[in-house]
């Protein structure tokens, strides 16, 4: 007959809780917007007219876009980031989890405006050269007894998702969107190169602009977090 001892039995659920614990701590640990809150945290915030070329420069200004903005699927506003994502409360026997549906993501070329200075950045998804995290300010849900209203309803049209399931019943989904609007005031991060202009831009009276830029071992941050403290320059 095996026996188990008593300070065994106390063992086991203390090793257990730790493992449980070390893979949160973990998780928190390496998820994106904690990467992103130490890597600017030990970066000193610099002036625009002050980036030396080749090293890796933290800024802040207001997000100005170069062509046409985009426009943000759920709230409408303009921009030049959106981060949008669509999920349905599934089960698994006695499991629920979120299933993601939609995870719509664009970006483009834009400037950084600070003081009457210009960086501009020329972030790419295919291949992802870029770093990011947006705080969510558009949530939404729809469910057994909320029905989605008109403007969850054109989301779901959009992409093609029906808000109903096989019995007429609605589906259980939440909405979220994170945008980096014109004119919002963000922080980015980048190798900075100092580039001849080709074409004037309107306001600005030099013949430089720098650029922020990624290599094989940096991408570019972006992010709209607020109160990202810095090391002393």
């Amino acid at each position: 007959m095996l026996i188990i001892s008593t300070s065994t039995s106390f063992i086991i659920p203390i090793v257990f809780i730790a493992v449980v614990a070390l893979i949160i701590f973990l998780v928190f640990f390496f998820n994106t917007k904690q990467k992103i809150i130490r890597t600017l945290s030990k970066l000193p915030m610099k002036q625009i007219g002050s980036l030396k070329t080749n090293e890796f420069n933290k800024v802040s200004g207001k997000a100005l876009h170069i062509k046409e903005p985009l426009i943000a699927p759920f709230s409408k506003r303009k921009c030049i980031f959106f981060v949008l994502k669509i999920e349905q409360k599934k089960s698994s026997g006695k499991n629920r989890y979120w299933k993601t549906l939609v995870h719509d993501e664009k970006i483009q070329d834009f400037f950084l405006e600070k003081n009457g200075d210009y960086v501009m950045l020329r972030p790419t998804q295919k291949p992802k050269n870029y770093m990011n995290y947006l705080v969510v300010d558009k949530k939404d849900s729809s469910g057994t007894f909320n029905d989605p209203n008109s403007k969850v309803l054109a989301l779901l049209k959009r992409y093609n998702i029906k808000s109903e399931g096989f019995f007429g019943f609605n589906k259980t989904l939440r909405y979220s969107e994170g945008v980096i609007e014109i004119g919002e005031e963000i922080t980015v991060a980048g190798i900075a190169k100092w580039r001849s202009l080709k074409v004037p831009i309107e306001g600005y009276s030099y013949s430089k602009i720098a650029e922020l830029v990624s290599s094989d071992k940096q991408k570019l941050i972006i992010t709209d977090l607020p109160n990202i403290t810095s090391k002393k320059r």
